[in-house]
């Protein structure tokens, strides 16, 4: 009997990413993942965090997903100076492998599929926790996740009229405002000078910057404000105020990572959150063994890390979708 010859490998572009992808599907994909997780249909191990010279870093993430199988790993690199040399400072690359044997199925580019899920992530979150008539986003940040972000969230929050940003430096919220008009004519884009103003219109906040301090006061955030917090995604960052998080309604991707990495790691270090008050993951709360909000004026925050199981899930969905229309390159690695 002749030696069994493994199945190619699929190998993805940004572009093949692309051509590949549609906002609709991601979201489905990381619903998917999130209910999994809460029915302990997933394996997924802490990040491993390899720290560098000059406060850049690398993270390992793997996952498994039981239903439909995936499992693999996302290693991706933060620099921050990067932006400086015309590089991305975030990077990634993804591999999926099948469950069974072990055997690789598919190699791509992951900084698409990073931003893309990320920000679906926090709309399944505001979909869950943001009140129904939610009609005006702020942005804490306009950076490369930004676009991304009002992208999901327009998918979600049926009544979105009003995006009001605010940017670190001068001019940056104006120019993506004059971008975003031209990607999303039916919505209204107003750049903002002072946090506080953007903080004080939005129903559903969105923080996305790398801040090591907090940015949002408590005295800002209005009764009913759901507040993405996306930013923090490593131990020492911090955008909220941690005044906040004690009085809000607070929903995590996952525990672990969140005491860890997440908006709550600096307040918990700190000892300013209990992390015995976290109401539930978003999981939890998707399949309705927690609730959502109970009443109109609850604030509620959803901690953003970042999970590998959502990587894994949609980096299999696009090696299935790549076999079926032929988009990438086959890598044989078998003689």
């Amino acid at each position: 009997m002749g030696k069994m010859l493994r199945p190619p490998s699929v190998l993805l572009t940004q572009r093949d990413v692309a051509r590949l992808v549609s906002p609709r599907m991601v979201l489905r994909v990381v619903r998917g993942a999130f209910l999994a997780a809460a029915r302990s249909q997933t394996v997924m191990p802490p990040k491993v965090y390899l720290p560098l010279p000059g406060g850049n870093d690398f993270r390992a993430m793997p996952a498994f997903l039981r239903h439909p199988p995936a499992c693999g790993m996302k290693w991706v690199n933060v620099h921050a100076r990067n932006p400086r040399r015309g590089w991305p400072s975030v990077m990634a690359l993804i591999v999926i492998n099948d469950p069974a044997t072990g055997a690789p199925l598919g190699v791509m580019d992951g900084l698409l599929i990073t931003k893309l899920r990320t920000a679906a992530a926090a709309a399944v979150a505001a979909q869950a926790l943001a009140r129904p008539e939610s009609a005006i986003v702020g942005l804490i940040g306009c950076g490369a996740q930004a676009d991304a972000q009002v992208l999901m969230l327009a998918q979600v929050l049926r009544r979105l009229r009003r995006v009001v940003v605010w940017g670190y430096h001068a001019g940056e919220a104006a120019a993506f405002c004059r971008a975003m008009r031209r990607r999303m004519p039916a919505l209204a884009f107003e750049p903002e000078a002072r946090i506080a103003a953007c903080v004080q219109q939005a129903d559903v906040l969105v923080t996305i910057t790398p801040s090591h301090r907090p940015l949002v006061r408590r005295s800002w955030v209005r009764p009913g404000t759901h507040i993405n917090a996306v930013g923090a995604d490593g131990p020492g960052k911090q955008e909220l105020d941690p005044r906040i998080l004690r009085d809000a309604v607070v929903v995590v991707d996952d525990p672990g990572q969140a005491v860890h990495g997440g908006e709550l790691n600096v307040p918990v270090r700190r000892g300013q959150y209990d992390a015995s008050r976290i109401h539930a993951s978003l999981g939890e709360v998707l399949t309705g063994r927690r609730p959502a909000r109970r009443t109109a004026r609850q604030i509620t925050v959803f901690d953003s890390t970042g999970v590998a199981i959502h990587d894994v899930a949609l980096g299999a969905e696009l090696v299935r979708h790549a076999r079926r229309r032929g988009i990438g390159r086959r890598i044989a690695w078998s003689a």
